[in-house]
C-alpha cells in the first residue's frame, strides 16, 4: 500500500530562524537501542483545539512550532519527539522517521520486557482535546500503520496503544477510542469509519461508575454504539433504581421501577440517572449534554424530538408521563426511530401510527414501542399482529402477537367481512409491508395512497389479486382468511391443499401410491446423509438405490435436496460449500438424475442477517464453484428462511428457492416477503402415517419442474 510521507523539509522551512537547518535535515540515527518492532503509540497535541489548521501551510507551521518547543525544552535529544505526524487533512509528515523512538515516555514501565521508546513508533494525530479525528486523519493513520507493519525499513508489530497506557496522562485525548488493536485504524480489520466521541465518553463513564455493581458487564470503549453499550447503561439504570444484581435486560422489574419513580428527566435529581439518559440519547444518535452532566435545553429538545419520532405526543402531559417507561426502554435498545438509509417513509408512518394508537392510546399491555425506521422487521410484524388482534376483538389482556386459534377464528369472522377504519388500515398496511409482489411483467408495488382510504380502488384490488396469484392462493381480490394468513405469517393458511411434499423416509411403491392418491404430485428427497449407519443421529434419509424410479413409477416427480449438518453455523464456509457441491453432483449422477436439475442445499436453522453475509452466502458461492468445476451439470437452489432465500438468490445466484415457511417464528421469515424465485413453500409438518412424517409444500405453478425421468450418467 504505497503512501506519501512528507519529508522534514516540507515543514522545517517554517521553523524559527536558528533551527531551520536542523528542522529540515534528515532524522538523526539512534544512539540508544531501537527496534520499533512492538507496535505504535498514538498521541495527540494536548489541550485546546486545532480548528485553526485550515490549510496545509497552517499544519506545517504547527509542526515547526512543535519542533521548536521540543528542542528548546531540551527533553528529546534536540529533536521533535514523534516519529510521524498526521494532520487533519490526512497528510503524513516525517518527524524522527524510522531512526529512533522518543515520544512514548521511556521512563514508564516496560511492555513485555521492552522499553516504550525502544520498541514502539510514536504517531501523533494533530488534534487537541476539544477536537474529534475525521475520516481523512484516521485513514492516514491506518495507512501509516500498514506501512510500518509491512513496508518500512524497520517493521513494527501488531500493538496499538494510547500514550496513557500504564502512564498518567490524558493523551491521546479523543484518539483514545482508536488506540487499540481492532479499531478502525488497525489495517488488519475492516474499515468502520470515525467513531463518536460522545458515545466513547458514555462508555468510559458507565464502565468507571458501575464496574463493581453486582452483575455488571464491562462494555467495549470503542466509540461505536451497540448492544453492549445500551445494556451497560441498562445495568447502570438498574443499580440506581436499587435493583441488584443488575442484568443485561430491560425486563418487567426495570419497567415497573421506572414507572413507579414517576419522574421525567427534567425533574430528576439523581445526577447519575441523568448521565444515563444523556448517554442513551448519544447512543441513539441524538444530541445531549456533551459531558453527560445535568439536563439542559439540548437534552430536553432531543427528548421532545424522540417522542415525536416515535409517534408520541410530548405536549400531552399525561401521555408524556405514561409513555416514559416505554420511551426509556426503547432508548436502551438498538431500535431506531428516525428514517434510516434504505428505510421507507410510508412504512415509518405506519410504524408511528402503531405506537400512537396501540401503545399510547389503547395501551395494549404486551405491546412495546415498535421501531420507526422505515424498515419492516420482526418487531414491527409483532406490533402489527397485536394491533390486528385488538381490532378483531381480542381482549387487550389476552393479546400476545401469536397467530393462534383465537386470532385465526376472528380473522375468519370479523376479519373476512367488509373492512373499514382501523382494521381496514391494518390490512392495507400488511399489503404494503408485503410489497412488491410479482407478475409476469415484473414487480408490482402497492400504492401508499391506497393505505389510508376506505375506497376499494382498482389499484388496491389489482395488487391484491396479483399477490394472491403470486402466492398461489385463491384469487379473490378480498380480505379472506387465507389472504390474511399469507400476509401475516410465512406459512400462510396451513390447511390449504398442496401438491408438493418432502420427507426423510424412503418412498416405496406403496407409499408413492398413497402420496399420489392424496393429491401430491412431487416429493423432495435427500441425495445423501453426512452420518454413517450406527452413528448417533443417523436418520437413513438418503435416497435408496432404485428409489427415484419407484417414485416416477407412482406417477410422481421428485426434487433433490442436499444437507450436511445444515443446522449449525460452522457447516457454512466456502470450502464446505465447494466440497458439498461436488458431492451432491456425484450423488445425483449415481442416481441418474438428468442435467439441468436443481439441487436444493439446506440452511435448516434461523440464520441471522449477519450470519447470512458472513457464512451462508460464501457457502453457496462454494457450492456454485464446486458444481461448475464438474461441468455445471446441475443448477443449485436454496432451502431456508425467506431472508436466506432472498439473499442467497441475489448474492450467490441460486436458481430456485425452497422456503421453510412453516418456521414462521424464524427472524428470517418475519418482516420478509416471499422471494421472487420461490418454487416450494413448506407450510406444515404432520404425520402422514404412524412413523412417516411429511412436510406439506406448496409447489408453485410454472416453477421448478423437478425430475421426471432418470437414466444413466
Amino acid at each position: 500500500m504505497p503512501i506519501t510521507i512528507n519529508k522534514r523539509s516540507t515543514w522545517g522551512y517554517y521553523a524559527p530562524g536558528p533551527w531551520v537547518e536542523r528542522a529540515s535535515a534528515p532524522p538523526i540515527p539512534s544512539t540508544s537501542p531501537w527496534t520499533g518492532h512492538m507496535g505504535v503509540f498514538l498521541h495527540h497535541l494536548g489541550s485546546g483545539s486545532t480548528s485553526d489548521l485550515e490549510t496545509e501551510e497552517d499544519c506545517r507551521i504547527e509542526i515547526a512550532g512543535i519542533f521548536a518547543a521540543h528542542v528548546s525544552g531540551g527533553e528529546f535529544e534536540g529533536d521533535i519527539a514523534y516519529n510521524f505526524l498526521v494532520c487533519p487533512h490526512g497528510q503524513i509528515y516525517e518527524g524522527r522517521g524510522y531512526e529512533r523512538g522518543e515520544g512514548n515516555q521511556g521512563k514508564a514501565p516496560l511492555i513485555e520486557g521492552v522499553g516504550r521508546n525502544e520498541g514502539f513508533y510514536s504517531i501523533v494525530g494533530m488534534i487537541r482535546s476539544e477536537d474529534a479525528a475525521g475520516e481523512a486523519m484516521l485513514r492516514a493513520i491506518r495507512n501509516l500503520i500498514h506501512h510500518l507493519r509491512h513496508e518500512a525499513p524497520r517493521r513494527t508489530g501488531e500493538k496499538i496503544l494510547p500514550h496513557s497506557f500504564q502512564y498518567e496522562t490524558d493523551c491521546p485525548g479523543n484518539l483514545h477510542m482508536y488506540a487499540r488493536p481492532g479499531s478502525t485504524v488497525d489495517p488488519s480489520v475492516p474499515w468502520r469509519g470515525p467513531a463518536d466521541i460522545y458515545v466513547h465518553r458514555t462508555q468510559k463513564w458507565v464502565n468507571e461508575t458501575y464496574d463493581e455493581a453486582p452483575g455488571y458487564v464491562i462494555c467495549p470503549e470503542t466509540g461505536y454504539t451497540g448492544w453492549n453499550t445500551v445494556l451497560a447503561l441498562t445495568q447502570g439504570l438498574q443499580h440506581e433504581l436499587g435493583i441488584s444484581p443488575t442484568v443485561q435486560n430491560f425486563g418487567p422489574g426495570t419497567f415497573e421501577a421506572v414507572r413507579n419513580r414517576r419522574l421525567l428527566p427534567d425533574a430528576e435529581p439523581n445526577q447519575n440517572l441523568l448521565r444515563i439518559y444523556n448517554g442513551a440519547l448519544w447512543a441513539k444518535g441524538y444530541w445531549a449534554s456533551q459531558y453527560l452532566v445535568g439536563w439542559g435545553e439540548d437534552s430536553e429538545n432531543s427528548l421532545r424530538r424522540l417522542y415525536a419520532d416515535m409517534g408520541l405526543d410530548h405536549a400531552n402531559v399525561e401521555q408524556r408521563y405514561a409513555m416514559w417507561p416505554h420511551v426509556l426502554k426503547s432508548l436502551l435498545r438498538m431500535d431506531q426511530f428516525r428514517l434510516v438509509p434504505g428505510g421507507d417513509a410510508d412504512v415509518r408512518t405506519i410504524q408511528q401510527r402503531l405506537n400512537a394508537r396501540y401503545v399510547a392510546g389503547v395501551r395494549i399491555p404486551a405491546m412495546g414501542l415498535v421501531p420507526c425506521d422505515g424498515i419492516y422487521s420482526r418487531d414491527v410484524q409483532q406490533g402489527l399482529m397485536m394491533a390486528i388482534q385488538y381490532e378483531i376483538g381480542i381482549a387487550p389482556a389476552s393479546i400476545n402477537g401469536y397467530f393462534g386459534p383465537g386470532t385465526q377464528a376472528a380473522l375468519k369472522g370479523k376479519g373476512s367481512t367488509t373492512l373499514t377504519g382501523d382494521l381496514r388500515y391494518l390490512f392495507r398496511a400488511a399489503c404494503y409491508f408485503n410489497s412488491p409482489t410479482y407478475t409476469g411483467s415484473g414487480e408490482l408495488a402497492y400504492l401508499p395512497a391506497d393505505i389510508g382510504t376506505d375506497a376499494r380502488t382498482g389499484t388496491h384490488v389489482g395488487w391484491l389479486q396479483a399477490f394472491q396469484r403470486f402466492s398461489q392462493i385463491p384469487v379473490t381480490g378480498h380480505n379472506d382468511y387465507t389472504t390474511w394468513a399469507q400476509l401475516l405469517v410465512s406459512s400462510g393458511d396451513t390447511s390449504r391443499d398442496a401438491t408438493g411434499c418432502d420427507c426423510i423416509t424412503e418412498i416405496t411403491a406403496q407409499r408413492g401410491q398413497l402420496l399420489k392418491a392424496n393429491g401430491y404430485r412431487i416429493v423432495g428427497r435427500y441425495l445423501d446423509e453426512h452420518l454413517a449407519p450406527g452413528d448417533d443421529g443417523y436418520l437413513g434419509k438418503a435416497l435408496k438405490p432404485g428409489e427415484p424410479q419407484t417414485i416416477l413409477n407412482a406417477g410422481l416427480r421428485f426434487f433433490p435436496i442436499f444437507q450436511y449438518n445444515g443446522t449449525q453455523l460452522a457447516n457454512f464456509t466456502y470450502d464446505k460449500g465447494y466440497d458439498q457441491g461436488k458431492k451432491a453432483h456425484q450423488k445425483a449422477v449415481e442416481h441418474g438424475i438428468g442435467a439441468g436439475t436443481c439441487i436444493y442445499f439446506g440452511v435448516d436453522y434461523d440464520a441471522t442477517d449477519e450470519e447470512i453475509g458472513s457464512h451462508v452466502v460464501p457457502y453457496f458461492k462454494g457450492v456454485k464453484a464446486g458444481l461448475a468445476e464438474l461441468g455445471g451439470r446441475y443448477a443449485f437452489g436454496v432451502y431456508g428462511s425467506r431472508n436466506v432465500c432472498i439473499r442467497v438468490s441475489k448474492e450467490a445466484g441460486a436458481r430456485w428457492s425452497f422456503v421453510s415457511g412453516m418456521s414462521w417464528g424464524f427472524s428470517g421469515n418475519l418482516g420478509f416477503p416471499l422471494p421472487e424465485n420461490w418454487s416450494f413453500n413448506q407450510i406444515h409438518e404432520y404425520d402422514f402415517q404412524p412413523g412417516w412424517g411429511l412436510d406439506h409444500n406448496i409447489w408453485r405453478d410454472g416453477s421448478d419442474p423437478g425430475v421426471s425421468a432418470v437414466g444413466q450418467g
